[in-house]
């Protein structure tokens, strides 16, 4: 965690942070507009920003864009908030940012997500498409597949489907490409399927996984239930993956009230 900290402490990261979040998929061009100084100065410190990895890129043709990836904070959360006071800390930030900042932008309709794990491709790949290990780590599913382009890709729990997907593009060990319908929410189900591409990349004895979400036609309800959703499912994988024990987090405790006497 020593990267991320030093770099969210200087000021010039945290905007460009900011500005990712707020729109998300920025090149390096767009993103120089919110800071006053160089394109190398910018460079500078998005390099710093990604060998944190707080920020991912993607090149589209010609055209090298910038993502937040929020794993790295998300795992800092974990680490010093508790289930207990997380309800409390979740209030107080969505007053603050209501008072502070009324109009926060609209995000893109993409979220992207990147995580570094001591594996090896074949390990990762057997975690993602083994519903044995998808039951450790994927909200208790398990995936079933015949693993073949055009193919469905279920991910059944208790033997009823919760997300429906299609095979659009698969290379074992290195990407695959499916839909993805949310069965488990009403509201997500009368989406329009979007889509999940997960890719690995090996790097010595690590791994580096990359998800992208997309295809989204604005800002579904599928956009807004998957968004903390997936920084949950990639920090299990990790997890069980380097320790081999599934990670734990439980709800926080609900607290009768107590009438007095």
């Amino acid at each position: 965690m020593d990267e991320v900290f030093k770099a969210l402490a200087d000021p010039s990261r945290r905007t460009l942070l900011d500005c990712l979040f707020e729109r998300d998929g920025e090149s390096l061009l767009e993103l120089q507009g919110s800071l006053a100084m160089t394109r190398f100065g910018v460079m500078k410190h998005l390099r710093i920003l990604e060998e944190a990895g707080l920020v991912t890129t993607r090149r589209i043709g010609r055209r090298k864009l910038h993502y937040l990836n929020p794993v790295p904070i998300r795992l800092v959360h974990d680490r010093w908030i508790s289930r207990y006071a997380e309800p409390i800390v979740a209030q107080m930030s969505a007053l603050k940012a209501h008072l502070e900042e009324p109009q926060m932008g609209v995000p893109a309709p993409r979220h992207v997500y990147e995580i570094y794990i001591r594996t090896t491709p074949e390990r990762l790949w057997r975690a993602i498409t083994d519903p044995a290990e998808t039951r450790q780590y994927f909200f208790g599913s398990e995936v079933q597949s015949d693993w073949k382009t055009g193919s469905s890709i279920a991910y059944l729990d208790n033997g009823e489907n919760t997300i429906d997907c299609r095979i659009l593009e698969i290379d074992p060990t290195h990407r695959l490409v499916h839909t993805f319908k949310a069965l488990y929410n009403p509201e997500a189900a009368n989406d329009r399927p979007s889509r999940v591409t997960w890719e690995i990349e090996k790097m010595g004895d690590t791994c580096r996984l990359t998800l992208i979400h997309d295809d989204f036609d604005g800002e579904t309800a599928t956009y807004r239930d998957v968004e903390h959703g997936w920084a949950q499912i990639l920090s299990g994988l990790k997890t069980l993956i380097e320790t081999g024990q599934p990670l734990v987090v439980e709800e926080p405790a609900e607290h009768e009230a107590v009438t007095p006497a």
